[in-house]
């Protein structure tokens, strides 16, 4: 095994695998990170997650051009990785889901990547698809408050239809860190159970419930209230140990406001002094500390789901991330008609 369980974070709201392993072995492309998992029978069920291969790509600023055309060209090239994995061969025909409510913006990550997806399947019915491409539907079947139909239910009946001989779906995740919304992308061969992030479990999407393979993409656009009051005290934590060690430091003086968990060094205190700043919290670890806080919020129904204020502008470029990596990933000719 390369990489170990953490048991402490079975509390987290979170549908990021990565957030609950403790070590795995890791990758970088430029300022990329690329970490890849396989989880056994006995380690999924020690995390609730499935059995199965998971990828996490963690980035910078999407809406960024350069981090964007990087970011789209790592995100394919691990699509195809993920597809050989699951033996698709290049003419099988694939069915996009596009989960989640458009309407809701934090959400409609699946929808607005399908509006933005080549769909081919069209081409092929009329005999004019040409050589290079494969035969893509896909959909948008909205939620089950819209249709008062379950999402899964609603797919059975299509796959059976249309007989796609594999599936792609998009959502909108939940992760149980600030730093990783809308900075991170999943993508797993073990399917999907929609809105479980939230706290609103829908009938699961994979292989086993549809018959062929079932490939789930999600992104992370919201994050639960105990996550940031924790994450905050950590980096409160941070801001004292970098201002502990350059409190000498001239140069510190002449910036009011520095970014220090960008520098390469990390600014640590001693038990001690996390006592002398929060008293009793202090004494705590960062694990008790986020079980503390979710202990306080949860039962009082102010464990908020929170969203970034300009995610209809981020929300945007992420859709165009992963649709244009589906696209490349999909169509062998792709490249040769941007």
């Amino acid at each position: 095994m390369n990489h170990e369980v953490d048991l402490k974070n079975n509390i987290l709201r979170t549908d990021l695998a990565v957030e609950l392993i403790e070590k795995a072995p890791t990758k970088q492309i430029d300022d990329i990170k690329i970490t890849n998992i396989t989880l056994n029978e006995k380690e999924a069920e020690q995390i609730n997650k499935k059995p199965g291969n998971y990828t996490t790509i963690e980035f910078e600023d999407v809406t960024d051009h350069t981090n964007n055309e990087k970011l789209k060209t790592v995100f394919a090239d691990e699509l195809k990785k993920l597809l050989k994995l699951e033996n698709i061969k290049e003419t099988d025909m694939c069915l996009i889901i596009g989960l989640g409510n458009e309407k809701s913006t934090p959400d409609s990550l699946g929808p607005l990547t399908v509006s933005k997806t080549l769909v081919t399947n069209y081409l092929y019915l009329y005999n004019s698809l040409e050589e290079g491409f494969r035969r893509v539907c896909a959909i948008s079947p909205g939620v089950m408050g819209e249709t008062g139909i379950e999402t899964s239910d609603l797919l059975k009946s299509i796959v059976n239809t249309i007989k796609p001989n594999f599936v792609i779906t998009i959502d909108a995740l939940a992760a149980s860190s600030v730093e990783r919304v809308n900075k991170t992308i999943q993508m797993t061969d073990s399917g999907i159970n929609p809105g479980s992030g939230v706290g609103n479990k829908r009938k699961e999407i994979s292989k086993e419930t549809l018959g062929i393979p079932t490939i789930a993409i999600g992104i992370p656009t919201v994050v639960d209230a105990a996550s940031i009051v924790s994450d905050t005290i950590k980096y409160l934590y941070e801001h004292f140990g970098y201002q502990t060690a350059n409190i000498n430091n001239p140069a510190t003086k002449l910036t009011a406001n520095v970014n220090y968990l960008k520098l390469s060094k990390k600014f640590k205190i001693n038990q001690e002094e996390k006592q002398k700043i929060l008293g009793m919290v202090g004494t705590l670890s960062e694990e008790e500390t986020k079980a503390l806080i979710y202990e306080i919020l949860n039962p009082i129904g102010y464990n908020l789901m929170v969203t970034p204020k300009e995610e209809d502008f981020v929300i945007e470029k992420l859709s165009e991330v992963i649709s244009k990596g589906l696209n490349i990933a999909l169509h062998k000719n792709i490249n040769q008609t941007k």
